[in-house]
């Protein structure tokens, strides 16, 4: 397997804001910029987290012949109090609506994202502990 680089730009947008943006055209401000908050780098990290292992488990509960009709993952980083200030833990939480959905299926596929496919927890495991649960609700409890 061949080693796969990814190139993305951040322009300065003045003071601390930057304006990220990948080769397809996908944009996310940082910092401040005329006012308007931004998401900061760390925090793009822990969204990182938040998006590899959702796109995962959207992906793997299908396969494994499950409804999943919405999922939200909040994830939240412990920085040290020393620069560079990196995470030392790492909590997430996955809510999971869909009738039926079988805990064992939604454990399996949190596990395979995870510790098999998702990059950017695999990268963070090495410098912070990652905790994680689930929380299970009916399609009624989304629509109520």
């Amino acid at each position: 397997m061949s080693d796969e680089w990814r190139e993305v730009i951040a322009e300065w947008q003045g003071d601390l804001g930057f304006r990220g943006e990948n080769l397809s055209g996908g944009r996310i401000q940082m910092g401040t910029v005329n006012g308007e908050p931004g998401v900061s780098p760390m925090e793009l990290l822990l969204l990182g987290v938040a998006g590899c292992t959702g796109m995962d488990i959207a992906s793997l509960m299908p396969k494994m012949r499950q409804k999943m009709t919405d999922l939200k993952i909040t994830v939240r980083g412990k920085r040290a109090s020393d620069h560079p200030r990196m995470f030392t833990a790492i909590e997430i939480v996955y809510e999971l609506w869909g009738d039926d959905l079988n805990p064992k299926m939604v454990e399996d596929a949190i596990q395979l994202s995870e510790y098999k496919y998702c990059s950017a927890s695999a990268m963070l495991s090495k410098a912070a502990e990652i905790h994680s649960r689930y929380i299970l609700h009916s399609v009624q409890e989304f629509i109520a």
